[in-house]
């Protein structure tokens, strides 16, 4: 099992959202990244946990956990001309964008701010703290993941 972090703007899309789709989760698409798509595609994997990552928004952080319950699949927002996540170049033969399915696995009583993970010095290598790393998949070491679990507790 690996740990991951994905991001998403609670006006879009929040934890709270997730939770109401129940045990068949909802896909994780419109991605529109290569470095993040192929991690997508080629690295998360079914029971993976994810750390769910509120952004843009007063208190960017992790407010909850989602778990990955489908391996990456063709993102079928590409193929939808109606979709803000079209894409012309993709063909349901040759697709470009993928996405996993996830569900909703706890919502943390308050968040763990963006500002609590950067002054946290046992998270200095954390790639969501570190400059220029803007991606909105991220991995999260098994140490990473320890730690911040226990700023929950």
């Amino acid at each position: 099992m690996a740990y991951w972090l994905f991001k998403s703007e609670p006006d879009t899309f929040s934890i709270d959202d997730l939770k109401s789709r129940g045990a068949k989760g909802e896909t994780w698409d419109g991605v529109r990244n290569y470095q993040a798509r192929n991690m997508l595609r080629d690295e998360v994997k079914k029971g993976d946990l994810v750390f769910f990552y509120h952004s843009n928004c007063e208190v960017p952080g992790i407010v909850g956990i989602a778990e990955v319950i489908k391996e990456a699949f063709p993102d079928p927002s590409q193929f939808n001309p109606e979709s803000n996540y079209f894409d012309p170049k993709a063909t349901p033969d040759n697709p470009r964008w993928f996405c996993p399915q996830v569900k909703f696995h706890a919502k943390f009583k308050s968040t763990v701010s963006l500002e609590q993970l950067k002054q946290t010095p046992a998270l200095a290598d954390m790639a969501l703290v570190r400059k220029g790393n803007r991606l909105s998949i991220l991995p999260v070491s098994d140490a990473q993941w320890t730690f911040i679990m226990g700023m929950v507790k």
